[in-house]
């Protein structure tokens, strides 16, 4: 099954009162993990790539292993950048394959904290993607995710919440209603009155940050009231690291892979318990009837350089090659040359994007638009500009075929 919306995914589950969980990792054991219990449990799912937890790795590098697993899995997933300090971390988590982020600005004051998730929701938008908002604060108490989260909790109100939901457009609300980052020291008092009038106000997919740790009796409350996504990274940390210590006292001459024997498997069966208990489970095949596909596009652009401008061309291709690599929802931009020469087309750009509609806003980019009237410049009239659907997704996709010449813009 493919990756698919994450909108639609939340809506049904919000619809249907259950949750997904959004489920944390830092290492293939957690993805592999993650993939076989939703297999096995029949559950949509939701990867986790929190920014904070990445503090000593580079993301870029796990992140197309992430994609490839959402590929490659029989269940439908979405793939979400958790905790985004910066509006480029989000420009680059959409263009490295996430389709869906949010910006952690819940500690700034009110107004910044909607000014600047607006601007962000701009960003995912324009890119097909969805965007989760946080109102209120969920500090942090113990547990190594913890310190990235200090301070007091503030609660989320009903009535701000509104506010904040009516001018930043969000998809999905994180709220802040006695939960804690990390690990909880002892049972968690939640404010379900608090819950409930939010959700009254919102009718919006609420999601439910540091979720590590409660009662199944806590769990179903916060589902009735509106949480159709809970995150859970905090448990799964500490089963891990409780396996590998295990495994580190009780075999000799331990290797890397000894080591680690087991972990996998006892993430597995936390992840499974969580998708029963929150109710995911068995909901695979009706939840991807409702969702629409993460479809791939890609655009061909092939001509031919008139000859007085070759010497300066290859400095044409690189900054052009930059300039476009950083607008939203851009996956890869390629430029090369045929192989074997022919009269036509010597040169060809393949431009790779995240969804249908980041090709329509790459279309009107200005960057895009300057990138094409200096290419009118500098090639001869006949062009062919082709966009593409993938076929594996879309069996009969749309095609459209556009011939330009030096004085038309795209």
């Amino acid at each position: 099954m493919p990756l698919v919306d994450m909108r639609d995914m939340l809506q049904h589950a919000y619809q249907n009162n259950y949750a997904i969980g959004g489920f944390g990792l830092v290492s293939l054991d957690f993805l592999e993990a993650i993939i076989m219990a939703a297999e096995c449990c029949r559950s949509p799912v939701i990867i986790n790539l929190s920014q904070p937890l990445f503090g000593e790795h580079d993301f870029r590098l796990i992140l197309p292993a992430v994609e490839r697993a959402a590929q490659l899995a029989k269940v439908p997933v979405a793939i979400h950048f958790d905790h985004a300090k910066q509006h480029e971390s989000i420009v680059q988590a959409i263009n490295l394959g996430c389709n869906s982020v949010m910006l952690d600005v819940s500690s700034e004051a009110f107004t910044v904290n909607i000014a600047q998730t607006s601007r962000a929701t701009e960003i995912a938008h324009a890119s097909g993607a969805a965007i989760e908002g946080m109102l209120g604060f969920v500090g942090g108490t113990e547990g190594e995710n913890a310190i990235n989260h200090l301070g007091e909790i503030i609660y989320t109100s009903a009535e701000e919440a509104k506010v904040y939901v009516n001018r930043t457009k969000v998809d999905s609300l994180a709220v802040s209603i006695g939960t804690v980052h990390g690990r909880q020291s002892n049972r968690a008092k939640l404010d379900f009155k608090r819950l409930k009038r939010i959700n009254d106000e919102l009718g919006i997919p609420l999601v439910l940050h540091g979720g590590s740790g409660l009662i199944e009796d806590q769990y179903h409350k916060l589902i009735l009231n509106g949480v159709a996504k809970i995150n859970c990274y905090t448990e799964l940390s500490d089963i891990a690291a409780a396996t590998i210590r295990s495994n580190v006292q009780t075999r000799a001459k331990k290797g890397y892979i000894e080591t680690m024997h087991d972990v996998k498997n006892n993430l597995l069966e936390q992840v499974s318990l969580c998708m029963h208990h929150w109710g995911s489970a068995g909901r695979a095949a009706e939840v991807l009837i409702q969702c629409r596909v993460w479809q791939p596009v890609e655009q061909i652009i092939a001509y031919n350089v008139e000859e007085r401008y070759l010497q300066h061309i290859d400095t044409f291709i690189e900054r052009s090659r930059e300039t476009l690599c950083a607008i939203p929802g851009v996956r890869q931009v390629f430029a090369g040359w045929a192989l074997i020469a022919s009269d036509q087309y010597h040169l060809c750009w393949r431009i790779q994007f995240a969804t249908t509609d980041a090709s329509k806003n790459f279309q009107t980019h200005a960057e895009y638009l300057a990138f094409i009237e200096q290419l009118a410049r500098i090639s001869e009239p006949d062009k062919i500009n082709i966009t593409f659907a993938a076929t594996s997704v879309e069996p009969n996709p749309r095609i459209e075929e556009i011939r330009i010449s030096p004085a038309q813009h795209i």
